[in-house]
C-alpha cells in the first residue's frame, strides 16, 4: 500500500469518489442508486456500523433487495454533519496487530438527527416501507430495572413520555408512538429488533414496550400482540471507540478524508432467534445465523468473552494498564482470566451447538491480545453495574446452587466495588467513573473508609444489582470481602497472584471458614 500523503487536499468520502476509490479500499458492490430503505436503526455508532450495517452491505451484493437503512439518532452525537455530509457511507478498518484493511459501507441511505424532537424519528418509523427497527442503544436505554427487565416507571424520560407520548424522549415512548402511527394509518406489521449486549434483549425489549403501551389503552396492546415480533440476538464484534489516528489512518493510506470511519477486529458474530414480523432481511445468507433459542450463544459470550474482558477491565486498572490488550500480556492476569473461565465460568453453560467451550475460550482471550484493538480498560469499566448481573453474579448463583468454589468469579465483582470505591473523594479521587450507581457507591465509600466487611455489606444491600437471596449467602459475601480486602490493599496484583497459586476449592473451604 502506497502513502499517499502527497496530495494536495484530500477529497471527502461521498458518492462522487466511489469510483475513483483505491483499488485495495473494498466498495459496495451493488448499485446504491437503486436502493430503497427497508429497515430503520436506532442508536448509529460505531458499533452499528461495524457489525449490522456491514452484514446488510453484504447481503445487498448476495441478494438485492429493499434493506437500505436509514440510520436515527436519538440521542447525541448529531449525524448531519459527519456521516450526513457523507450521504452514508463510511470506512470500516479491520485492524489486526500491524494489518490495515479498508472497505467502504454502502447500505446507509439516509441518517436521521430525532435528538431536539421526536417527530423526524417518528416519520421514518412509522413509514411503510420500514419493516425491521433494530437498535443498538445500550443497556440503560431500555429504561429497565437491571435485577428484573421490567419497565422502570419511575425512570424521569418514562414518566415524562406518559404524560406526553406524543412527543417521547424515551425509546420505549419513540416505539410505542411509533407503533401507534403505524396501527393508525397502515397497519403493517414490523420486527423490533434489539443488538444491545442484554440478555432476552427481545424479551426485555417487549416488556418494556408492551408495558408502555399498556398504559396507552387496550387497542394499542393488542395491535402490538398481532402485529410486531420482538425476536432475541447475539451481537459480537469488539469495535472500540474511533481516534484521530484512525482517521488520520484513512487520509494517509489511501488518500481520502472520512470523518466517520470505524474500526473493528476481524472476528463477527450475529445469532438471531427466528421470530419475525412481514419480510425477513435474509442476514443468513451472509454469515448470520438463525436459530429458535439464542440463550446458549448469549450466556456463552456473555459469561466467557464479556466476563472476560470485565474483568480484565477491573483488574487492569487496579493493575495499571491502559488497554485490554495490555493487561492480556501481564502473565499473571492473563493466567488469572483463563483458570477463572475454564474452571469456574465453563461448567455454567449449557451446550451450544457447533462450538467447542475450551477453544471457544481460547479464540475469546486470543482477540483480546489484538494490539491494534485499543480498547480502554475505562471505556469497558463503564456502566459496570448494569453488566455484572449476566456476566458475573449469574454464574456465581449457578455455581453456589451446586455447592463449587467461586474464588475466581469473586474477583471481578469485588474488582468493580474497588473500582468505583476508589473513585471517591475518601479514596482520593484516584480516577473518574462513569456508571449509574458512582455516586452511590462513593457515598458508602465516603461514609466507612477503609473497613471491607462494612463495605461489602452496604453494597450488597443495593438490591436493583444484587438479588437479596444471593446478598445473603454466607460464601458469596466471605468470598467478596476476602477480594475486596485484597484489592484495597498496597498489593493488589500479589491478592491475584495469592489466589492464582492454590487450588481454588480448597480455598473455598479454608476463607468459609475463616470469616
Amino acid at each position: 500500500m502506497g502513502d499517499r500523503s502527497q496530495s494536495v487536499s484530500a477529497e471527502n468520502l461521498g458518492p462522487a469518489l466511489l469510483g475513483r476509490l483505491p483499488s485495495e479500499v473494498r466498495k459496495p458492490a451493488y448499485d446504491r442508486a437503486a436502493l430503497k430503505p427497508g429497515i430503520a436503526h436506532i442508536g448509529l455508532g460505531a458499533f452499528h456500523r461495524c457489525h449490522q450495517a456491514e452484514y446488510t452491505d453484504d447481503l445487498l451484493a448476495k441478494d438485492f433487495d429493499r434493506w437500505g437503512l436509514v440510520g436515527i439518532n436519538i440521542r447525541p452525537p448529531l449525524l448531519v454533519d459527519t456521516l450526513g455530509r457523507q450521504d452514508g457511507l463510511y470506512t470500516r478498518l479491520i485492524r489486526q496487530n500491524d494489518e490495515v484493511e479498508a472497505r467502504v459501507i454502502g447500505s446507509i441511505v439516509r441518517v436521521v438527527d430525532s435528538q431536539d424532537s421526536a417527530a423526524p424519528a417518528l416519520d421514518v418509523l412509522a413509514s411503510p416501507d420500514i419493516e425491521t427497527v433494530t437498535m443498538t442503544v445500550t443497556e440503560k436505554g431500555y429504561c429497565h430495572i437491571p435485577s428484573s427487565g421490567a419497565l422502570d416507571l419511575d425512570h424521569p424520560d418514562i414518566v415524562y413520555d406518559l404524560a406526553n407520548p406524543e412527543t417521547p424522549r424515551s425509546v420505549p415512548g419513540v416505539l410505542a408512538r411509533a407503533l401507534e402511527l403505524r396501527m393508525a394509518t397502515h397497519s403493517r406489521p414490523v420486527t423490533l429488533l434489539s443488538c444491545d449486549n442484554i440478555q432476552t434483549n427481545g424479551i426485555i425489549l417487549g416488556n418494556v414496550v408492551r408495558a408502555f403501551a399498556e398504559r396507552r389503552g387496550r387497542k394499542l396492546a393488542d395491535w402490538i400482540e398481532a402485529n410486531v415480533a420482538f425476536p432475541s440476538a447475539m451481537v459480537d464484534r469488539i469495535a472500540p471507540a474511533t481516534t484521530k489516528v484512525d482517521i488520520d489512518t484513512v487520509e494517509r493510506r489511501f488518500g481520502y478524508r472520512d470523518g466517520a470511519v470505524v474500526v473493528g477486529e476481524r472476528f463477527r458474530q450475529w445469532v438471531i432467534e427466528n421470530r419475525f414480523a412481514g419480510r425477513v432481511p435474509r442476514w443468513d445468507l451472509v454469515g448470520a445465523t438463525f436459530v429458535d433459542d439464542v440463550t446458549p450463544f448469549e450466556h456463552l459470550k456473555m459469561r466467557v468473552l464479556n466476563g472476560a474482558q470485565t474483568t480484565l477491565s477491573y483488574l487492569g486498572v487496579l493493575g495499571g494498564f491502559e488497554h485490554t490488550f495490555e493487561t492480556m500480556a501481564d502473565p499473571l492476569l492473563a493466567r488469572f482470566v483463563r483458570r477463572m473461565l475454564t474452571e469456574e465460568t465453563l461448567p455454567t453453560l449449557m451446550p451450544v451447538p457447533g462450538i467447542a467451550p475450551a477453544a471457544y475460550v481460547e479464540r475469546s482471550l486470543s482477540r483480546l491480545t489484538n494490539t491494534a484493538i485499543r480498547h480502554r480498560n475505562h471505556q469497558i469499566a463503564t456502566d459496570g453495574s448494569q453488566k455484572i448481573v449476566q456476566r458475573l453474579l449469574n454464574p456465581i448463583r449457578d455455581r453456589l446452587a451446586k455447592g463449587e468454589g467461586i474464588a475466581l468469579l469473586s474477583v471481578p465483582v469485588a474488582g468493580w466495588m474497588a473500582y468505583l470505591i476508589k473513585a471517591s473523594a475518601r479514596f482520593g479521587r484516584a480516577w473518574q467513573v462513569s456508571d449509574p450507581f458512582a455516586d452511590k457507591i462513593a457515598a458508602i465509600a465516603d461514609r466507612i473508609g477503609t473497613d471491607s466487611k462494612a463495605l461489602v455489606d452496604s453494597i450488597l444491600a443495593v438490591d436493583a444489582i444484587f438479588d437479596p437471596s444471593l446478598a445473603a449467602n454466607a460464601t458469596f459475601r466471605a468470598h467478596i470481602i476476602a477480594a475486596l480486602d485484597g484489592l484495597l490493599s498496597n498489593d493488589p496484583m500479589g491478592f491475584v497472584g495469592q489466589v492464582c497459586a492454590g487450588p481454588t476449592d480448597a480455598r473455598l473451604k479454608q476463607s468459609a471458614r475463616s470469616a
